[in-house]
């Protein structure tokens, strides 16, 4: 890796696509959220039931993707009130990005059936 990523890190944000990147999916649950939205707009409650978060949590990381540009929010008042949330074209690009996260992630599991990790903990 480039020294100048290390030692910079978010002076490097829309600079470097790594750093960009890291900075865009900090959120704990954004790769989740998107990964719900891929197939389509999904309801705010849909996307709790799917989700299992608190609605506050959830709340705050759709406004935060939503500011990032990544998902848009759509309100339709006709009938009863309802929300649905999905992706922009930029967040349409990502769906890439998922699949290959679901292809490395199924063999990882496969590697850790052989290979117990002891600490998955990265902080620790």
């Amino acid at each position: 890796m480039n020294e100048t990523v290390r030692k910079q890190g978010d002076d490097l944000f829309g600079i470097c696509p790594y750093v960009t990147t890291q900075k865009i999916l900090q959120g704990k649950w954004a790769i989740l959220i998107l990964y719900q939205l891929a197939d389509g707009p999904v309801r705010f409650n849909e996307l709790l039931r799917r989700i299992e978060i608190a609605q506050g949590t959830l709340s705050n990381q759709l406004k935060y993707l939503e500011r990032e540009g990544l998902i848009h929010r759509r309100v339709y008042t006709e009938g009863t009130l309802r929300v649905e949330y999905a992706l922009t074209p930029i967040g349409e690009k990502f769906r890439t990005v998922l699949q290959a996260i679901e292809v490395w992630g199924n063999e990882y599991i496969s590697y850790l059936k052989t290979n117990p990790v002891q600490n998955i903990n990265p902080e620790g």
